[in-house]
């Protein structure tokens, strides 16, 4: 069949009145003529025919998902036209278990309709549709279309092009050029059956029953197997998203670093949980990389080893304190203090006013002690309910562990939940109002977030001061694969708040002792190379110790097929210019499927 010709898809376009419900815009339906698949997806984004009514859309199906929210199938039109732009494939929204299977040839009358994954607010791209279908099967075990073979030759390296300035920075309406960008290539593929081959693992599989590959085994690698995101013009074009059409129990356990050899196909659906997804009819066989927790190294005996370490929404009920514990004192090798983020109250979640967190904390101590680590004492400052984020009813905090056979706590009184700790000099030498406490828990900046923990701690006859830190979180941010290009990270407006305070309290130390030692470290929720980051390092009053490491080795989180940095240890001046400092981001959990959270710990050696 001829390709159609733009002035014939114009006369098919019918001027309809726009709503949105549950996330799908639908038009008012108008009767548009016999026409391909290749019609209905047209050259960019959104439909042409959206909102009208199609009829006897001739098709072979290529999967069929009878499960979840969103049932349906995918059908293909064996005889593609030849403009690369147009997909062939199409889903057909039945909203209930199919009738139909593989291989069937059918015909589909119904109405053409864009959905948003998400819901409009999320900024994602819509998924094009056939909705309220009226199926008719003409015949059974047709050969599927061959698969469209995705690979590193045929994923361009530029990821998206800049959205366009009037439509407030939306790709939607442009063009698709998918020999230049890797989002208009896999949109002109949707809905088709595609295939990837012996495509190594970038981020495990977890238990919704996902991964991430790459098609592009050398794009920003790094020695364990991951793709390191490195910035924001570092997308990782050859990063898919893999789901299965098949049981849930027949999906791979996959670490990073292993391949699933052999050819994975199935159609190329769109989601909200990552984009563009390969949603398997055959998936390739797991061939593991043998990836193994790492071990950091014990420190000297002149050495203060500090590092942080979030404990994802730790409460009592937990069954993780034995493989906390362990991790703690095995792959951490009992660091001197430990900043623990998400520490939950008693009784978790309950939402119940509960604040007290010490059977959270003495649990985890004594699984230390049971796995063959130091009795570590603690400090912390409760949170006023339900105000610092996190779970409802969870009162996550920050939370020092320090080992008392090696450095000793400075206690000050008057810290509490609402009274902000300062600066003040005695003798030349800096010191906290009070300790432990806390940096402006009234701001701005801190609202429905987790406020810094500061303390001063000696070792050696050292003082040093310490603030853990979780800044909010990147929750409501719009995705890499969003149809506003650049994506907008709204969320990073607070932590700059954030960011700000923090530096500011470290000026207080320095403009009062100049050689202070002082360290900001935690879960920033933000890059090495971002705007918060540069914003806590200021003029050289705080430096990120992972910028120590090669660009492939920074990351302490995986997220959607990105290895990338979320927490960060930076220091002052006189840490980073002294002798032996020794930065290591220790990864025990974001890379495999059984992590007990989902950051990796970092360590921090040094000599005061």
């Amino acid at each position: 069949m001829p390709r159609k010709s733009t002035a014939r898809l114009a006369a098919l376009t019918v001027a309809a009145v726009c709503s949105t419900v549950s996330g799908v815009v639908l038009t008012t339906p108008a009767h548009a003529d016999s026409v391909r698949i290749h019609d209905i997806q047209g050259t960019t984004r959104l439909s042409p025919l959206a909102g009208q009514k199609v009829t006897d859309v001739a098709g072979i199906v290529t999967g069929v998902r009878a499960y979840g929210s969103s049932k349906g199938f995918w059908i293909q039109d064996p005889t593609p036209d030849d403009d690369p732009a147009t997909s062939e494939g199409i889903f057909v929204f039945t909203g209930s278990a199919p009738k139909t299977a593989v291989g069937d040839s059918v015909t589909v009358t119904g109405t053409v309709s864009e959905y948003v994954p998400g819901g409009t607010s999320s900024g994602n791209q819509s998924v094009t549709e056939i909705t309220r279908p009226t199926v008719t099967v003409l015949s059974g075990g047709n050969p599927v279309p061959a698969p469209v073979v995705i690979d590193a030759q045929t994923v361009p390296a530029e990821y998206a092009p800049a959205g366009d300035t009037a439509a407030n920075g939306s790709i939607n309406g442009l063009t698709l050029e998918p020999a230049t960008y890797a989002l208009d290539y896999y949109e002109s593929l949707e809905g088709m059956n595609v295939q990837v081959a012996d495509a190594r693992v970038v981020t495990a599989s977890n238990r919704y029953s996902e991964l991430w590959v790459t098609v592009k085994p050398h794009e920003h690698a790094n020695r364990r197997g991951g793709t390191v995101y490195g910035s924001y013009r570092s997308q990782n074009t050859g990063r898919l998203q893999i789901q299965s059409l098949g049981p849930a129990a027949d999906f791979p356990t996959a670490d990073v670093g292993d391949t699933l050899t052999g050819t994975t196909t199935g159609p190329l659906d769109y989601n909200q949980y990552g984009g563009y997804t390969l949603d398997a009819t055959e998936i390739g066989a797991l061939k593991s990389g043998g990836l193994q927790r790492e071990t950091t190294r014990k420190q000297g005996r002149g050495e203060l080893a500090v590092a942080t370490y979030n404990v994802e929404n730790l409460d009592p009920s937990d069954s993780t304190f034995e493989a906390h514990a362990s991790a703690i004192v095995n792959n951490l090798q009992s660091p001197d203090i430990v900043s623990l983020e998400e520490i939950q109250d008693n009784n978790g979640a309950t939402d119940d006013g509960t604040v007290d967190a010490s059977q959270t904390v003495d649990k985890l101590i004594d699984a230390i002690v049971a796995a063959g680590g130091p009795h570590y004492d603690w400090r912390s400052i409760d949170p006023v309910n339900d105000q610092d984020g996190g779970q409802p009813g969870g009162n996550i905090r920050q939370v020092f562990l320090f080992n008392p056979q090696r450095v000793s706590f400075t206690d000050r009184p008057g810290g509490d939940s609402t009274t902000a700790v300062g600066v003040t000099e005695v003798h030349g030498k800096a010191r906290l109002t009070v300790s432990p406490g806390r940096i402006d828990p009234a701001g701005e900046a801190w609202k429905d977030s987790r406020k810094p923990l500061v303390g001063e701690f000696v070792f050696r006859g050292r003082t040093v001061f310490v603030i853990a830190n979780h800044f909010a979180s990147k929750g409501g941010d719009q995705a890499l694969h969003a149809q506003y290009q650049p994506p907008t990270r709204g969320s990073e407006t607070q932590r700059h708040l954030q960011a700000a305070e923090v530096h500011a309290f470290v000026e207080d130390i320095l403009d009062t002792q100049k050689n202070a030692d002082v360290i900001a470290l935690g879960d920033i929720n933000d890059f090495e190379f971002s705007d918060t980051a540069k914003i806590l390092e200021g003029d050289g009053e705080l430096w990120s110790a992972i910028k120590s490491l090669r660009k492939s080795e920074r990351y302490t989180y995986d997220y959607q097929g990105n290895s990338q940095v979320l927490d960060q240890i930076l220091v002052s001046p006189s840490i980073r210019r002294g002798c032996d400092v020794d930065y290591d981001s220790v990864h025990i959990n974001s890379e495999f499927h059984d992590q007990i959270s989902d950051h990796d710990p970092q360590v921090l050696r040094f000599r005061p």
